[in-house]
């Protein structure tokens, strides 16, 4: 794994290029290289995993023509390597790396349909002065673009645009929106107006000052109802066991996260089948006032002592202090899924023992494991009752209830599913991922007009992958719900989360059910088989049961989330009035004080659960700290 940055410009003379390269030194701390012509400067930092000795970058084709840097790892690269030798090329090093700019030499921009793996890279065509970018499928590894004053930049974090410093950070309104819709800006939009993220699955073409996009790659669910469960047990099987056994090669040691789930278990269940040695594992767990919160720990020992792995575990603690600022400065950007605060330490303490982790990230959206997609399968039950009685009287009761106590999410669920389930499918997929709701909206910006036209444009960046033709049952609305997750809440959430506080602490993550053959697959498995009799993820349980104990199968989900909810009434209360005053606010007189404060004192009263919201509002504020009120 790798940090890369890239410049082109016809003026290029006193560039910092190495200055701003080394803004990227955790992505890659063994090794660094640059690469500079008249017209472009390029910058690698390298974390070593694959031919250790001579896979410095950048890496050049046969004449030197052709340059690439590279972030990311190519599994069926060997196979490639071997078709590339057949046709005549020839090679200097054993890495993935070298392997990708002969398939472009070979197949120019279609090289990226060769590749199975994950990815973000640049190769330079000196002869023809063309700059080509890609970014892997599901867009595990980042890619960010812009320009300016004539000159093309793309960089792995924004930090290193950002370190030019006459790039202007003029804030995006519209991207703001997002944030505080789903607590992420979702791509192609970055906090910046000047910046963007290359989409997943697409291609980056410039020359001569012109950029030309290329989707090259897309997921379409076409259900067979032909197959029995039987077929589609032992097809998905198949594929995650040589997804595993592909994401095993290494010249460094390699471990694996170990939640408890049956994600994460599967895949140590998998590795440990296939290892020589035992697995390394590394799990989390909570401590302060973390109320009905389920740690899952002893979930994750069972599975260690099934597999005898080495397992290690760590306990979070509601100590925001420092922490907060290490996050935003990862991201570059607001970004406020809470699970950065776990993932920043089962990180830390795996990259202390291993430089490569394999995750179970993935199998929600794969196998249909998130909480929603049992609310959409209810929503049909629902809407069979009439609708004055479900909006005149089982609403009024539900958003009366009280949440509970100790903090778990039951009540809020329920009253997320009562204002969403009687509208039409997107809207009610847009009511389960939102983190507004209807008695905060209104009154949330300072300005509220100004920001009404940019949240129905943020809106409709998320509905329209919903509505998208991708699924072909129009019908269809629980794929429409998957399908809309693995373009927006995959890549820009909780693959955006794996990236950054992994590569903040140089460690390698890599995702075996992220693989785009298991993908295309699962696309093909009727959604029926995915969550029958309301039970989620039926068909991935029923394949892995000979691997895990039962009571892992069985146990509720937690997620990889930490006790938010009850750590902003106890633990972190006075942390969150103080971040969040009036003084503060002011600073930018975005948003209304008046709702911040009200929304608040429902949490701290427990009239209504509004963590993400709130955690939401603590990053921003923190981002423009840092970001903006310094310079």
């Amino acid at each position: 794994m790798c940090g890369i940055f890239g410049v082109v410009s016809s003026d290029l003379k006193d560039f910092p290029l190495e200055e701003i390269t080394n803004t990227l030194f955790h992505r890659g701390p063994d090794n660094y290289g640059i690469y500079r012509d008249d017209n472009v400067a390029l910058g690698h930092r390298r974390l070593s995993i694959i031919d250790l000795e001579s896979g410095r970058q950048p890496i050049f084709n046969e004449d030197r023509s052709m340059c690439i840097i590279f972030n990311g790892e190519v599994y069926n690269f060997v196979h490639l390597r071997d078709e590339l030798l057949s046709k005549g090329h020839q090679f200097s090093t054993r890495s993935d790396t070298e392997t990708i700019v002969h398939a472009y030499e070979e197949w120019g921009g279609n090289c990226v349909d060769h590749l199975r793996g994950m990815f973000a890279f640049a190769i330079w065509d000196s002869k023809n002065k063309r700059l080509f970018l890609a970014r892997d499928r599901l867009g595990i590894k980042p890619l960010f673009y812009a320009e300016h004053k004539g000159r093309f930049y793309f960089a792995s974090e924004m930090k290193a645009i950002l370190a030019e410093q006459t790039f202007p950070r003029e804030l995006n309104e519209l991207a703001l929106s997002c944030y505080f819709l789903l607590s992420y800006i979702p791509a192609p939009l970055s906090i910046y107006t000047g910046i963007r993220k290359l989409l997943p699955g697409h291609t980056l073409t410039w020359k001569n000052g012109e950029i030309r996009l290329n989707k090259y790659w897309d997921l379409y669910f076409a259900p067979d109802r032909s197959k029995n469960e039987k077929y589609f047990i032992q097809g998905s099987m198949d594929l995650l066991q040589e997804s595993v056994r592909m994401r095993l090669m290494s010249e460094v040691p390699l471990g694996a996260f170990l939640s408890g789930g049956i994600d994460s278990s599967a895949v140590v269940g998998l590795m440990s089948k296939v290892s020589t040695k035992p697995v390394n594992t590394f799990c989390m767990g909570f401590g302060g006032d973390i109320g009905g919160y389920l740690d899952e720990r002893k979930y994750a020992q069972m599975v260690a002592e099934r597999y005898s792995t080495y397992h290690r575990e760590f306990e979070v603690l509601p100590k925001p202090e420092g922490l907060v600022e290490k996050i935003v400065k990862a991201f570059d950007e607001p970004f406020a899924d809470d699970s950065t605060i776990p993932s920043y330490f089962v990180c830390k303490i795996a990259r202390e023992n291993v430089t490569v982790a394999l995750s179970g990230l993935g199998g929600d959206e794969a196998f249909g494991g998130y909480e929603r997609y049992l609310g959409f399968s209810l929503r049909s039950i629902y809407n069979q009752i009439p609708l004055f009685i479900r909006e005149k009287i089982i609403r009024n009761l539900i958003e009366k209830l009280p949440e509970r106590m100790d903090g778990h999410y039951t009540v809020n669920h329920m009253k997320r599913f009562v204002r969403s389930g009687s509208l039409n499918a997107d809207l009610c997929y847009l009511g389960h991922v939102s983190i507004f709701n209807t008695n905060v909206k209104e009154s949330f910006f300072s300005d509220p007009d100004k920001f009404k036209k940019n949240l129905v444009s943020s809106k409709d960046l998320v509905l329209d992958h919903f509505n998208s033709s991708n699924v072909l049952d129009a019908k269809d609305s629980l794929n429409r719900a998957f399908y809309c997750d693995i373009k927006t809440y995959l890549p820009d959430d909780i693959l955006a989360v794996t990236d950054r506080m992994s590569m903040y602490h140089s460690l390698e993550v890599r995702v075996p059910f992220l693989d785009h053959k298991l993908l295309e697959f699962c696309a093909t498995i009727p959604p029926e088989m995915k969550m029958k009799s309301f039970r989620k993820k039926y068909l991935l349980k029923k394949a892995v049961e000979h691997l895990l104990p039962k009571e892992v199968i069985s146990h509720r989900k937690q997620g990889f989330v930490g006790p938010m909810a009850q750590w902003l009434k106890k633990d972190l209360k006075t942390y969150a009035l103080e971040t969040l005053s009036e003084k503060n606010l002011k600073k930018h007189d975005l948003l209304n004080s008046k709702a911040i404060k009200r929304i608040l004192n429902e949490h701290f009263s427990g009239r209504e659960i509004h963590d993400t919201l709130i955690w939401s509002i603590l990053i921003f504020q923190k981002w423009y700290d840092l970001y903006y009120e310094k310079e």
